[in-house]
């Protein structure tokens, strides 16, 4: 079986679950809806010729003709495609910032919800998948925020968009060709398909090859659902293709841990796998000073120093990294299923950022910026663009260097 790729290793032309930059929910941040014209295709005479061999190629490998004839109207050369394609940067976040986005009070609140809604089917998914509902859950909150930011980008005209831009032309062009089978088995219609710019769909963002190897018929109803109101078939999707790359049934994805002081931080990393015993002999312990319980072999990560909150990592944690690599990623999926069923907050204490700030001044910082009128999109301790305007509109008016920074300095001037 060829390695699927996981949402952010998509960029390096690698084998996913979903795309680097094109989930609809935080693996980063949402970007704003766009219109329909916004996402309008342009005339191309070189994408219409294209289009006409890929047909031609798509009915030859077994796709009805009558599929394609369908699904190719819907194909069209999208330029807003290529943007996001060459400008998937993420915003650079810290653990703290990053969590207080993932596990948000409102997305801990809609997901208790959505525990409640759907927790004979979570039930029901885990005991034939071994995986627990919250961790499906805090997947499908971080997606899509339960459903409810599923995309709005044309999937086809987007996967034919990026198969004919030819960058990574052999992995788009499997993805569109099996989107067209979904099609044929009648797994979904047409008017279903819509989603993130580079052809993530459904309440969990899945790709087209995914949703046909690893999709799950779990509510019965003949299809292997992806995008209907009922969220059972993708929930079902997600956890059997986290059980397919290694998810332990009745094992945690981590936990938070504490560090000794003067504790080798080069212990620490992904790669850098112990046994338990071992890192209880380091001096590493729980949050209430206990022994770390055996949950298997884990690595240790301390993603903002040793001075920062420590995360003990799992056989489980993996399983979601598969999902996507990126290590804030996957704690926050940990760190918001914790939650959903009551877990605390974060325990440890998060150092000052490289600008010498803590959250709470970052916060001060947007307040102050508001009150003078100056409009930071609101006081999350998370400077995004809008703060950043924000930041850079205030130090033009008062003389300053522009950089959009929030740092120590900046709240000094700010106070007075």
């Amino acid at each position: 079986m060829t390695l699927r790729p996981t949402r952010r290793m998509i960029a390096l032309g690698l084998p996913a679950l979903a795309l680097a930059g094109c989930s609809t929910g935080i693996g980063g941040i949402a970007p704003p809806a766009r219109s329909a014209n916004e996402w309008r295709t342009v005339p191309n005479a070189d994408f219409d010729a294209w289009l006409a061999g890929f047909r031609t190629r798509a009915v030859a490998s077994g796709i009805s003709e009558p599929t394609v004839t369908r699904a190719s109207r819907e194909m069209g050369y999208v330029p807003l495609v290529i943007e996001r394609d060459r400008n998937q940067a993420e915003f650079n976040r810290t653990m703290e910032d990053y969590l207080a986005i993932a596990a948000s009070d409102e997305r801990i609140s809609l997901g208790r919800q959505r525990l409640r809604q759907h927790g004979g089917t979570l039930d029901g998914i885990e005991a034939e998948y071994g995986v627990p509902g919250n961790v499906v859950a805090a997947i499908w909150g971080m997606e899509t925020f339960y459903g409810t930011r599923m995309g709005d980008a044309p999937t086809l005209a987007a996967m034919a968009t990026l198969t004919f831009d030819g960058r990574r032309e052999r992995f788009f062009n499997a993805q569109l060709l099996s989107a067209l089978r979904t099609l044929d088995r009648g797994d979904a219609q047409l008017g279903d398909m819509y989603g993130s710019w580079a052809g993530a769909m459904g309440h969990t963002q899945v790709m087209p090859e995914v949703l046909e190897e690893y999709g799950v018929d779990f509510n019965r109803d003949g299809r292997k659902g992806a995008w209907e109101d009922d969220p059972t078939d993708a929930l079902a999707t997600t956890a059997n293709y986290l059980r397919r790359y290694g998810w332990q049934r009745g094992r945690p994805w981590g936990m938070e841990v504490q560090v000794p002081d003067g504790f080798d931080a080069d212990l620490a990393g992904r790669g850098n796998g112990r046994s338990v015993a071992a890192w209880n002999a380091a001096g590493v312990r729980d949050m209430d000073g206990a022994p770390v319980p055996d949950h298997g072999e884990a690595a240790l990560l301390l993603p903002m120093g040793v001075n920062g909150p420590g995360i003990m990592a799992f056989r489980n944690f993996f399983a979601i990294r598969r999902y996507n690599p990126a290590d804030n990623y996957v704690i926050g999926i940990g760190h918001l299923s914790d939650r959903l069923v009551g877990g605390p907050p974060i325990r440890g204490t998060y150092p000052p950022d490289e600008y010498g700030l803590t959250r709470a001044g970052r916060q001060e910082v947007q307040r102050l910026l508001t009150r003078a009128g100056y409009d930071t999109g609101g006081v999350d301790g998370v400077i995004g663009p809008a703060s950043q305007s924000a930041i850079r509109d205030y130090q033009r008016a008062n003389g300053l260097g522009v950089d959009g920074i929030a740092s120590a300095a900046l709240l000094t001037h700010l106070r007075g």
